[in-house]
């Protein structure tokens, strides 16, 4: 740095006055730099950050200002690009003048060269970085309307300079992103729930609000199964029965469709619709009410997609489908309303009742219903569904996973003992388990027999 001094001793008053002079209007204008970097940034921000009511008052706004701002957002991609696309000039001018001032003063072959240039990289970096992007950007979050305004009008300008330019890059982003949708992603459910644990920790956040996104990015994975009425608790008419059988059937159900079969619930004839029984209403006992039964059943196998079920509810414009086996017997039934409620929880009717299914005895003991869906049993008691993958089988009732763990039916009062739960059956038919107690030991360690 000592070449500085010497230089200037051999230059004339002048000379070194006009060498002054230049590197002062050098350093003014990096300082106009800094400055446009900081109004670019801030605007990038403040544009993006405008509520959907203030860009209404903006487009009908008596302002010339506010209209271009309007203008502007209209179009945030090549908005995007105009932005981008001047931050990236500013900030290489500012190098670019910094670096050639720094070479005019030292001397390009000077041994201080190297030294005085690592200097510069990180006193310009954090200039940029600092007074070109956290502070403006920091402020314009706080303030976006008002920064908008100030920078709408030379952006707009500059916007139709550059356009060419930024037309450019527009097509090639959309190149890009063209292959990349052929190419596609590969995301697990697992990644997306992570990503989703993330990005739900707000306050602002509520549980339900959580627990339908959840629902939402693990709807592809559910099947029929999972979420149909079992075969055991369909409503289904006869159609040996007579009609006031019927009536007095469909008056106690409070369904508005009911699968209708013959002889045996394995042979489904049709779907009967509550609505088209209403203009027979005072028909004697013999009316032939078989006739109103529409033909057209939707059968589905009990391992499809309820996301791929739901778009075939929309395409047929039906609300119910038959759920058969393996063997196309009937193993439940499944409507449009489970898929929904699949998603944002039960939806209550004034049909719908509200019976109790289990009963909370203390902090660690339960009574359950022997039917009661593997499901539902873990979203009461707050476990992982997963737990029981080890054991259930194809079971998805509680009383289903207890046949599986007794590999037989048990009798009133045995108890099995899995990880954390005693299971205590209560009550049992010759077909099926009907009442389960459930213990629950907190502290104990995780074993089953």
């Amino acid at each position: 740095m000592e070449a500085i001094p010497d230089l200037f001793g051999q230059m004339p008053p002048i000379v070194i006055s006009s060498v002054w002079l230049m590197y002062s209007v050098e350093g003014i204008i990096l300082c106009l730099l800094l400055l446009c970097s900081a109004l670019i940034s801030g605007s990038e921000v403040a544009f993006f950050s405008l509520k959907p009511q203030q860009l209404a008052e903006c487009r009908h706004s008596s302002s010339q200002t506010e209209r271009d701002i309007a203008l502007l957002v209209s179009d945030p991609r090549k908005l995007l690009a105009t932005v981008l696309i001047l931050n990236n000039l500013v900030n290489i001018s500012i190098v670019t003048l910094s670096t050639y001032m720094v070479i005019d003063i030292i001397g390009k072959n000077s041994p201080q060269a190297t030294l005085a240039m690592s200097v510069l990289t990180l006193v310009v970096t954090f200039m940029i970085v600092f007074f070109g992007e956290v502070i403006p950007k920091v402020y314009s979050n706080q303030r976006a309307l008002s920064f908008a305004r100030l920078t709408a009008t030379p952006i707009l300008w500059l916007s139709k300079i550059l356009h060419p330019v930024a037309f450019l890059l527009l097509q090639m982003s959309r190149l890009v992103e063209s292959r990349m949708q052929k190419k596609g992603y590969n995301v697990s459910i697992e990644e997306l729930n992570q990503a989703l644990e993330i990005t739900t920790t707000s306050e602002k956040t509520s549980d339900d609000q959580k627990e339908i996104l959840k629902s939402i990015v693990n709807f592809s994975t559910i099947t029929v199964r999972k979420i149909m009425q079992m075969r055991m608790d369909i409503c289904a008419a006869d159609t040996e029965w007579r009609f006031h059988e019927l009536l007095a059937y469909v008056n106690e159900m409070g369904y508005s469709r009911l699968p209708v079969y013959r002889e045996t619930i394995d042979k489904i004839e049709g779907i009967l619709y509550v609505k088209d029984i209403l203009p027979h209403l005072e028909q004697s006992d013999d009316f032939e009410w078989q006739q109103l039964i529409r033909r057209e059943v939707f059968f589905v196998p009990e391992n499809k997609r309820i996301d791929q079920l739901m778009k075939d509810f929309q395409a047929r414009r039906v609300h119910m489908a038959i759920v058969v086996d393996e063997y196309g017997g009937t193993a439940g039934l499944i409507t449009l309303e489970d898929i929904i409620e699949e998603i944002i929880g039960d939806i209550n009717d004034e049909f719908d009742t509200r019976d109790v299914t289990y009963k909370r005895v203390d902090e660690n003991t339960y009574f359950f219903e022997g039917k009661t869906l593997l499901i539902d049993f873990c979203r009461i008691l707050d476990v992982d569904i997963d737990i029981f993958d080890e054991v259930r089988g194809d079971s998805e009732s509680l009383g289903g996973l207890l046949l599986e763990l007794f590999a037989r039916m048990p009798r009133v009062g045995e108890k099995k003992r899995f990880k954390n739960f005693i299971f205590t059956v209560m009550s049992v038919d010759k077909k099926r388990i009907k009442n389960v107690r459930v213990f629950i030991r907190k502290d104990a360690p995780v074993i089953h027999d």
